[in-house]
């Protein structure tokens, strides 16, 4: 049940993530890149509100140990999605939204376990 919890949260998030992402690339015309990276950033942030609230409603983690943790997570998450969109961009020649759907896939599981047997534990 918390890992679809987790990924009801993480829609929103994603949701977030892809508004974000597209809005950079194609108004603010920046490289898929770091425009994907900024984007998890922005994510996250919805991520660790709905994912205390919603996802891991038993943590009795508290903030001050709880939010660094995340946002520890979220980095590494960022930067693995951004690396996976420029490998998949620049190096393989796939449309840039094919490699973040790619990386928001393996990107989800790697950061579900780390939250909930580290941040939220």
């Amino acid at each position: 049940m918390a890992f679809a919890r987790y990924t009801l949260a993480g829609g929103i998030a994603t949701a977030v993530h892809y508004a974000v992402l597209l809005a950079l690339v194609e108004v603010l015309h920046l490289p898929p890149a770091p425009a994907a990276a900024i984007g998890a950033l922005c994510g996250a942030a919805v991520a660790y509100v709905g994912n205390r609230r919603f996802t891991f409603t038993d943590t009795t983690a508290a903030h001050s140990r709880a939010l660094p943790r995340f946002l520890l997570v979220a980095v590494v998450g960022a930067a693995l999605n951004g690396l996976i969109v420029w490998v998949g961009n620049n190096v393989l020649g796939w449309h840039y939204l094919f490699a973040q759907a790619l990386a928001t896939l393996l990107v989800l599981f790697l950061t579900y376990r780390l939250n909930r047997h580290w941040t939220f534990a």
